[in-house]
C-alpha cells in the first residue's frame, strides 16, 4: 500500500511540475510579446491608423490614391523636375504619430512601383521633400534618383523591391499625450536621356510607410 501510495504522489507531483512548467512557458510568451516592437505598414488609399503600443501612427493623402503616375511626359532636367508645380505633377502626404506615454515610433517612406509601368526604370527620376509645415517650407530627403528595387527585406519590413526614400522618426518624452506630423511632397519625372518612342509610355509609384515602435 505504501508503495502505491508513494506512486500517486511522485504521480501528482510529476503532473504539477508539468503544469508549473506549462504555465511557465505561457507567461514567459506573454511577457514576450509583451515587450516586442508592434510593428506597422501603410500601402492603401485615404487614411489608415495603426495601434503601436503607446501611441498610435497614421498616414494621410491629399489625393484620392497613395501613387503619382506619369502618362506621356515630356523628358526634363532634374533642375526643371525639382521645381515641377503644377496640378498632378507633384504627390503631397503626411505621417502622423499621436504618442501616450514615452516612446519612439521609427519609419522609413517607400516607394513601389506599379507592374504595368513601361517605361525602364533608369528613365525615372524620384524626388522628396519634407517638412513640419503643411504646404512650405520643404527641403531635400531624397534626391532625384531613378528606381532602384531593393534586394531585401528591410529592417522595418519593407517587402523586397521596393526602394526606401526616407526615414524618420517620432519621439516622446512627455507621460502626456503628443502629436507629431511630417510633410512629404514627392516629384517624379522623365530625364532627359530617356529616347522617346512615340509610344503611350507611363510609370506609376506608390507610396508606402513601414515602421516599428519601442518602448
Amino acid at each position: 500500500m505504501d508503495n502505491n501510495k508513494n506512486r500517486k504522489d511522485d504521480d501528482n507531483n510529476t503532473s504539477k511540475q508539468v503544469l508549473l512548467s506549462v504555465l511557465g512557458v505561457a507567461i514567459l510568451i506573454v511577457a514576450v510579446v509583451g515587450i516586442s516592437f508592434a510593428a506597422f505598414s501603410y500601402s492603401k488609399k485615404g487614411t489608415v491608423e495603426n495601434t503601436i503600443t503607446t501611441g498610435t501612427i497614421s498616414m494621410a493623402y491629399n489625393e484620392d490614391s497613395n501613387g503619382i503616375n506619369i502618362e506621356d511626359a515630356v523628358p526634363m532636367t532634374d533642375a526643371e523636375g525639382k521645381v515641377l508645380n503644377a496640378p498632378g505633377t507633384y504627390f503631397d502626404f503626411s505621417v502622423t504619430a499621436t504618442i501616450t506615454g514615452k516612446t519612439t515610433i521609427n519609419y522609413e517612406v517607400v516607394a513601389s512601383k506599379d507592374a504595368t509601368s513601361t517605361i525602364p526604370d533608369q528613365y525615372i527620376k524620384l524626388y522628396l521633400e519634407s517638412s513640419n509645415t503643411n504646404g512650405s517650407g520643404y527641403t531635400q530627403v531624397f534626391a532625384p534618383s531613378a528606381y532602384v528595387p531593393s534586394t531585401a527585406v528591410s529592417s522595418m519590413d519593407a517587402p523586397i523591391g521596393t526602394m526606401q526614400m526616407a526615414t524618420g522618426s517620432f519621439v516622446s518624452s512627455s507621460t502626456t499625450t503628443t502629436t507629431q506630423t511630417k510633410y512629404y511632397r514627392l516629384r517624379m519625372w522623365v530625364d532627359t536621356t530617356y529616347p522617346v518612342s512615340g509610344n503611350a509610355d507611363t510609370y506609376k509609384v506608390y507610396v508606402n510607410v513601414y515602421g516599428k515602435g519601442t518602448n
